[in-house]
């Protein structure tokens, strides 16, 4: 049992953070079916934990980095890393950037703490209330992380900090609707404001006012009141408040306590959520009755209209403050939902529109828009019809998801049919996201293909949570996007699913597998000290060859490989890689290995300058 924190300090936001995600993960579901507002898509719950869950993993990379420091002494407080987060091992360690020598102390600092948790929750956001949760992080970060850190360890600094969380998430969203997580940020902020004591006094006080707020949701937003629901945002940020009283008092907040459903019923950890998303679906579905038209919210706000914009938009942006205030004003004309949070040259862009296009070229004028990401609501969606019930959608019986590191095999998998999870370099999908690929691909059994040895703790973690929602899952651990072709290619949906997860198995296993990719630091190697710049050749994650030129390099190791034999030459090549490159190394192997097959791929963005498999 770890310690309980005295103070804020680093220890107390991982502990946070951890105790949050572990929240949200029991509650995801349960958040997921009141969810009716602004869109009744049924996902606020898992953005959420997605939010958070990158937010986790950023401050454990912050942890990470400080181990390393202080020589594999991890720093003390909080609880475990989830998913199985690792430090840096050798690969990483030749690619990675290298930290300044000197002095480590005990801990990582405050500032360094809470700066990470409130990048991690930006890049990370999800949906509407992904976004403002960011905002609501970086509120408290911008306070917590000020010069003098002392005056902001104690109760007073964590007053002050829900304070400028409520008030730059309200300023964030360009009309703020009452009734929403807006409401309870502002009501935490405002009980804990009135609370003397030490940090966990000002924690349970803060709690206490969002559960009161939350309870009187329904009566703020018409559409909450018709479906007998409270607001799912808030529900979250209550859920996010109970582990903050959780990390100081040691004692989680019972979850029976927390309102759910507003004067129908109230839903626990054990409910029926699929058949709250009935009752759910059929309240935000009906005609709007006596009233006839659409209605206001508290504050004279338009209630969202059925039938609004069909697609959400969300995008990272790299933008000057200037040019933000104008996507503002250009977007706001083009749809509804709009937030915009973040700031120092870095912003999350969510808004729901009929011309997700414009949307993105809006945010191409403004500056460097990326990690864009367009959901269409869907014909079934109660945001799009106004009447009538979500058609159930039967299950096939098996399919594949698999984590692809580029554009052109997310394509190439897909042609096979399988359901794809992109990893950007620098960027590993989390566990979340590997659930919500399972559940996408609406199967009874799932086969899934992590493709990178570092994710395969987090792919774990994401088959345990998806047999838990009845999913029989079986992974496969890949280490390479070359054993996953290789599996993928004597896939056979008609037969029995062991003797499928066998051959598939076997396939990937018979394959080994490389890369070529460029060094970015110095770095000691198993094939010695390489340089800024050099051409690394990598076999199965461990160098092998260190070269100047890429064609040699990559030669050079195909040799390697197929000395020990091979029938099957996988190339993948990656945008940087040099044109000449696969008709090079095709040759070779028509000339020196006798009867040895060769197909090449074009893998798009993937980080490695190549991707080699020999089966």
């Amino acid at each position: 049992m770890p310690q309980v924190p005295q103070r804020l300090d680093a220890s107390a936001v991982r502990a946070w953070c951890g105790f949050a995600l572990r929240a949200l993960g029991r509650a995801r579901e349960e958040i997921d079916a009141i969810n009716v507002y602004p869109v009744a898509d049924g996902d606020t719950g898992t953005n959420l934990y997605l939010t958070v869950e990158s937010a986790t993993a950023a401050v454990e990379a912050v942890f990470a980095g400080h181990a390393a420091l202080a020589g594999g002494k991890e720093a003390p407080g909080g609880p475990e890393a989830l998913d199985g987060r690792e430090a840096l091992d050798g690969h990483e360690a030749v690619t990675g950037q290298v930290v300044s020598p000197g002095r480590v102390p005990e801990g990582p600092a405050l500032a360094d703490a809470v700066h990470a948790m409130a990048h991690g929750a930006l890049i990370g956001a999800r949906g509407n209330s992904g976004t403002i949760l960011a905002q609501l992080l970086r509120g408290m970060a911008q306070v917590l992380a000020a010069d003098s850190d002392a005056t902001h360890t104690d109760g007073q600094g964590l007053r002050l900090a829900l304070r400028r969380a409520a008030d730059s998430a309200r300023q964030a969203v360009v009309h703020p609707v009452e009734g929403t997580v807006l409401t309870v940020a502002s009501a935490a902020a405002d009980a804990a404001s009135g609370a003397e004591g030490d940090c966990g006094t000002v924690a349970r006080a803060a709690y206490e006012g969002a559960r009161a707020a939350l309870a009187a949701t329904p009566g703020q937003l018409a559409v909450l009141e018709r479906a007998g629901v409270v607001d799912a945002g808030g529900r979250g940020l209550v859920a996010v408040l109970g582990a903050l009283v959780e990390t100081f008092t040691g004692e989680a907040p019972a979850a029976a306590a927390v309102p759910v459903l507003a004067g129908h019923a109230r839903v626990g950890a054990g409910s029926d959520a699929t058949g709250l998303h009935a009752r759910v679906d059929a309240a935000v579905t009906e005609p709007l009755g006596e009233l006839g038209e659409v209605g206001e919210c508290a504050d004279g706000t338009p209630a969202p209209e059925e039938g609004g914009p069909a697609f959400e938009v969300i995008y990272l942006l790299e933008a000057e403050d200037a040019a933000v205030a104008r996507l503002r004003d250009r977007l706001d004309a083009l749809g509804d939902s709009l937030v915009v949070v973040g700031g120092d040259g870095l912003w999350n862009v969510h808004v729901h529109v009929d011309d997700a296009g414009a949307a993105v070229e809006a945010g191409v004028e403004a500056g460097r828009p990326y990690r864009i990401r367009i959901t269409h609501f869907g014909l079934d969606d109660a945001h799009t019809t106004g009447a009538g019930s979500r058609p159930v959608r039967e299950r096939v019986e098996r399919a594949v998801v698999a984590v692809v590191p580029g554009e052109g095999l997310a394509g190439l998998y897909a042609e096979a049919g399988a359901t794809t999870v992109l990893a950007r370099p620098g960027e590993p999908p989390a566990s979340g996201e590997l659930v919500e690929a399972v559940r996408r691909a609406h199967a009874r059994e799932v086969v899934l293909l992590p493709n990178d040895a570092e994710l395969r703790h987090t792919a774990a973690a994401a088959a345990e949570q998806a047999r838990t929602e009845g999913v029989r899952v079986a992974l496969i651990p890949t280490r390479s996007a070359v054993q996953g072709i290789a599996a993928l290619a004597v896939h056979e949906p008609g037969r029995r699913f062991d003797e499928d997860v066998v051959a598939m198995t076997s396939a990937a296993g018979a394959t080994r597998y490389a890369e070529v990719e460029v060094a970015e630091r110095q770095s000691w190697t198993m094939a010695g000290i390489c340089q800024a710049g050099d051409i690394l050749g990598l076999i199965e994650g461990d160098v092998a060859v260190i070269g100047s030129d890429v064609t040699a390099t990559a030669e050079a190791v195909l040799n390697r490989m197929l000395a020990a034999g091979g029938e099957m030459v996988t190339l993948v090549l990656g945008d940087e890689a040099p044109d000449t490159i696969a008709a090079h190394l095709e040759s070779r192997v028509r000339e020196s290995y006798l009867a040895v097959d060769t197909v090449v791929y074009r893998g798009g963005r993937q980080g490695a300058l190549l991707l080699i498999g020999v089966e």
